[in-house]
């Protein structure tokens, strides 16, 4: 039978109890302290934790505070435990707290009167370029498709070295950026507000225990490092990268603004939505081959809406399983030099594309770099995007009868 709550969830909530997804909310009246979301609740658990309900997993006070940094520390035995006693306390079989009014009335709070915070302290975040099709697509654009691809794409996870202080949560507003761009006919770069800011569609996971400084993670071992994944839009603004990139890569295109989802979802709560990676060709070194190497079956959207929209429109749809790297070969590349990862570290996928202009996961994609404008309502179109648009992206796993949600990931677009 079916696991059920006693809380009353729709089924296509993006929470019900099969999902469960840890975050720091913020009460109107109160300070900034963990939580899970439930349909359309947060059970505060700090509350339990302070009525003793969590003592299995720590005898420290690790959810009154304003970060998950501690939780993820803890690793994943303890994290199968707490999962294990929400669960069995959230279950419409239970009645410890579906019975007690006085406790639900305080440790029950609605979703819509909190705001959200973001659910870790990132004390550092790496960016991967981990999509085959976004790969092609650029390197088609830049090169030809003869030459799409860097020798070195196909025998190791490239990635870049981000901002750890610019990721913000969902909602924030995206201010645009300023930098030198070099328009196509000047003899020189000019300085102002970028005019082609993207948005890319991504994921990312946090770390849960780190490593010691020259003790890289195995690959077997690497989802033990893993606590839960977010979606994440990588803002660019690109303009100004094409200019600044070379020879080392992004930098203020990529580092004014990252959102991210506020709801950290479970590799526990993924599993049943677990895939075996597809073959690779040619076959990675020894250190990135796990046997039975894992994706997950992700649903990913983006949504756009203008100002002048009244509702948004999906611009394009994709899947996790894009990804040619898996997050474990992610993970045990960025370690094999003994790089430490420590609790509350980012790892980002990079932009998910899909094989086909419907699955493309950014405006530079989906326009073929302004060449092909976006068509939206009312004569609207969009090479790149502009003030008071506001893109949104969501990502969900669809079971039997409930879906495993991430909620979404938004941002609107303010001038310079």
């Amino acid at each position: 039978m079916a696991l059920r709550s006693f809380i009353d969830v729709a089924p296509d909530s993006a929470f019900p109890i099969q999902n469960l997804p840890y975050g720091i909310f913020k009460p109107r009246d109160g300070t900034a302290r963990a939580g899970v979301a439930i349909g359309e609740l947060i059970l505060d658990l700090s509350v339990l934790e302070e009525l003793g309900h969590l003592r299995d997993v720590t005898e420290q006070q690790i959810f009154s505070g304003g970060s998950l940094n501690a939780f993820m520390a803890t690793g994943r035995p303890a994290w199968k435990r707490t999962r294990a006693i929400l669960q069995n306390f959230l279950s419409a079989d239970n009645g410890a707290l579906r019975d007690n009014s006085e406790l639900r009335e305080h440790a029950f709070h609605k979703q819509s009167e909190v705001t959200m915070q973001l659910p870790a302290c990132i004390g550092d975040y790496t960016d991967f370029y981990s999509s085959y099709h976004h790969a092609h697509n650029v390197g088609t654009m830049l090169r030809g498709p003869e030459n799409a691809l860097m020798p070195n794409w196909k025998w190791l996870p490239v990635a870049y070295h981000g901002r750890a202080s610019s990721i913000v949560v969902s909602g924030t507003e995206v201010k645009r950026p300023h930098g030198q761009t070099k328009p196509a006919d000047a003899s020189a770069p000019v300085f102002g507000s970028s005019k082609s800011l993207d948005f890319e569609l991504e994921t990312a996971f946090f770390i849960g225990p780190g490593n010691p400084l020259g003790q890289p993670v195995s690959i077997d071992h690497a989802e033990e490092h893993i606590f839960g994944i977010v979606l994440m839009n990588d803002w660019s603004a690109r303009d100004i990268q094409t200019w600044e990139y070379q020879p080392l890569g992004p930098f203020l295109a990529k580092n004014f603004c990252t959102s991210i989802s506020p709801w950290v979802v479970t590799l526990e709560a993924l599993e049943p939505f677990r895939k075996n990676l597809s073959a690779q060709d040619p076959a990675p070194l020894p250190y990135l081959k796990r046997a039975n190497d894992f994706t997950f079956n992700i649903q990913l959207e983006a949504r756009l809406q203008t100002a002048r929209m009244r509702e948004p429109q999906t611009i394009m749809r994709t899947n996790f399983q894009n990804l040619y790297w898996s997050i474990a070969q992610q993970l045990a590349h960025h370690t094999v030099n003994g790089c430490n990862l420590q609790p509350g570290d980012l790892l980002a996928s990079g932009t998910i594309s899909g094989p086909t202009r419907e699955s493309r996961g950014c405006m530079l994609e989906l326009t073929w770099r302004g060449q092909n404008p976006l068509k939206l309502p009312d004569a609207e179109a969009r090479k790149w995007l502009e003030d008071g648009d506001t893109l949104s992206i969501t990502g969900w796993c669809q079971g039997e009868g409930y879906r495993v949600g991430f909620g979404e990931v938004s941002g609107r677009i303010v001038g310079a």
